[in-house]
């Protein structure tokens, strides 16, 4: 990369355990350190992160966004730096950060800025959900439920392994119906009933749960997982099964793959989880890939980084 690059880091208050100042005056500092010029910017919360983002850009007029943050926060900030055609950096601030540890970003916030400073620009192909981009996987039935019990959990109660399998079984013992869904990949139609529907696209992640379909996304297509529909014990033990690596195909769930998915729930709009954010979004929702990549700053091939680091995956984006 350029040393005269003018970098704007797209700092998320939401994201991380320290608070908005101290996060703030570390990576200023660590800006700093490594000669990297950058302009700090943090959404006020009532816009949209990818209009915040968009705004930051345009505001800052900065060659490369680099968004600090988690995966939701790095899937906005991609969505306003391929807009933009801009390269974007990350500074990974989430709990999983699958997306910047599927690229050798280190987690640490020092590594990282070291790569912004002397990285190397890679294309990676973009996903999207009826236009709105996704990094890691988008999903239907009970996993946005889970997201959406989890929050309010973690609200009253803080954030905590314990709670976030508690909003697992929360979820499923409210589930009423699983969804009555057409799925239609590369032409075929597939007709079933489901409480899950999974499309992934981070071999990364597939690795960490020790799930098919990682060849197929190494050819450019996407891993669609269904789950089985069984009662509430069944599912339970499918999502503890998956939290362990231990979900397996034909018994847990059923595997398709395909470069285009469009799925049809019989509803107007469906809720919808991209890289752990929800929203509604008007049916039929199609995934496809965007035909302009993004470019995203990454370790040269010589840097040593550690990606391996073990999280705790009950909570997981």
């Amino acid at each position: 990369m350029s040393p005269n690059r003018k970098f704007c880091i797209f700092l998320n208050g939401r994201s991380g355990d320290q608070g908005e100042d101290e996060r703030r005056a570390r990576l200023t500092a660590l800006c700093d350190a490594a000669g990297v010029s950058a302009t700090i910017v943090t959404p006020n919360g009532k816009q949209r992160l990818e209009d915040a983002a968009r705004e930051a850009i345009r505001r800052s007029q900065a060659d490369v966004i680099v968004a600090a943050g988690g995966d939701g926060t790095i899937a906005a900030v991609a969505t306003a730096a391929h807009d933009a055609e801009i390269p974007m950096g990350v500074i990974p601030q989430g709990t999983f950060n699958y997306f910047a540890r599927g690229l050798g970003i280190p987690e640490d916030a020092e590594a990282a800025i070291e790569v912004l400073a002397g990285g190397q620009l890679e294309q990676v192909a973009l996903a999207e959900a009826n236009g709105a981009v996704f990094l890691n996987n988008t999903s239907l039935g009970i996993y946005p439920l889970i997201l959406q019990k989890r929050e309010s959990i973690y609200a009253r109660w803080g954030r905590s392994r314990i709670a976030a399998y508690w909003s697992v079984l929360l979820t499923l013992s409210g589930m009423r119906r699983p969804l009555r869904m057409t799925i239609t990949v590369d032409g075929r139609d597939i007709h079933l009933r489901t409480p899950l529907i999974f499309v992934a696209n981070s071999v990364f992640q597939l690795d960490r749960f020790n799930l098919d379909g990682v060849a197929a996304l190494k050819r450019g297509e996407f891993a669609l997982f269904t789950a089985r529909n069984g009662s509430t014990l069944d599912l339970a033990r499918t999502a503890f099964r998956l939290a362990g690596g231990a979900a397996q195909k034909g018994e847990d769930f059923d595997l398709v793959t395909g470069r285009d998915i469009t799925l049809q729930t019989g509803r107007k709009r469906a809720l919808v989880a991209r890289d752990g954010e929800k929203s509604l979004m008007h049916t039929p929702i199609r995934i496809k890939m965007r035909e302009r990549p993004l470019q995203v700053i990454v370790p040269t091939p010589d840097a040593s980084t550690d990606t391996t680091t073990e999280r705790d995956i009950a909570a997981s984006s």
